[in-house]
């Protein structure tokens, strides 16, 4: 048992630095270079780089320890070592990047060092020298959504959190009836727009929500996996047979609970079983066949843990 929990802890820290090293590369080479602001400390990091020329590491840690600071005396002891770690390690990281790569894009349609015949473009530069590239605006939103997203989704396996706007969020959630999903949009929507008045262009806020939305798309992909499970309420008067075919042929188990109808006050049973997606199929195509008349409520279900599905967590 101890060799395991030891395994996993360094599985989890393994998880923890390849996120950061990602995430830095998502931002440096991707989101910099078109003045996208996805939320986050990182996404105001980046317009400040824009405007000033301050190193995105460099604003982002100086925004991120105070804010950690500020989250522990307000809201406790709520973040673990590992968010601390994830709090050093992504400025490192991206110091890094910015040191050795700098920020030129990685997606582009030409580089030039003027700006002449050009309909559209954008710069950055290299040392005291400006340069001009054709953007690629949607190709790159999706791949800096595609990379943000897994970066942040193995962070969040780790068993850490990137902190930042997310601290803020969660004070605001302790002193309003707000959700904390909404405060957390509604603060990475302000930070998108920063971009709106540093540039002056609708067009970078638009394609920063467009990553945000793809980032979360693959953050849950990351996180809970790619398996689909449905969970079937089935009303039926042939439990028997619906529940033989359940056992024998799914290979599955449910729970079956008594209850009577609303109408008639008649006694009813009904199933309760949490099937993948071929699985529901099947028992959908031989429904009709066992009970015609049977009554099947189908929801989705996010995660399901327990015996024949995703172990419980250890800690």
């Amino acid at each position: 048992m101890k060799n395991e929990k030891l395994k996993q802890q360094i599985v989890s820290y393994l998880l923890l630095v390849l996120g950061s090293a990602l995430f830095a590369v998502g931002d440096v080479m991707f989101v910099n270079p078109y003045h996208l602001a996805p939320g986050g400390v990182y996404g105001l990091a980046n317009v400040f780089n824009a405007m000033w020329g301050w190193k995105i590491s460099l604003a982002g840690i100086c925004m991120d320890i105070p804010l950690l600071i500020i989250g522990t005396i307000i809201l406790g002891p709520k973040f673990g070592v590992k968010t601390v770690i994830s709090v050093i390690l992504i400025p490192v990281f991206t110091f890094l990047m910015e040191t050795t790569w700098g920020y030129q894009p990685l997606i582009h349609d030409g580089l030039f060092t003027s700006s002449e015949g050009l309909t559209s473009y954008l710069t950055y530069m290299v040392g005291d020298v400006e340069y001009y590239f054709q953007p690629d605006m949607f190709l790159n939103t999706v791949v800096a959504g595609l990379i943000y997203g897994v970066a942040i989704g193995v962070i969040f396996r780790s068993g850490a959190t990137s902190g930042g706007s997310d601290i803020i969020a969660m004070i605001a959630h302790k002193y309003t009836k707000i959700s904390l999903g909404t405060l957390v949009l509604i603060v990475d929507s302000i930070i998108s727009l920063t971009t709106l008045l540093a540039f002056k262009d609708i067009r970078f806020p638009i394609y920063s929500i467009v990553l945000i939305f793809i980032e979360s798309k693959i953050i849950d992909l990351v996180v809970e996996g790619v398996k689909s499970y449905k969970t079937a309420f089935i009303v039926t008067d042939k439990i028997d047979e619906v529940r033989d075919f359940i056992i024998k042929d799914l290979d599955r188990s449910g729970t079956v609970f008594a209850g009577s109808g609303l109408y008639q006050g008649a006694e009813r049973k009904m199933i309760y079983v949490t099937l993948n997606r071929s699985d529901l199929v099947k028992l959908k195509a031989n429904l009709r066949f066992l009970d015609p008349n049977a009554f099947v409520n189908v929801i989705e279900s996010s995660e399901i843990m327990g015996n024949g599905f995703k172990a419980l967590p250890t800690e």
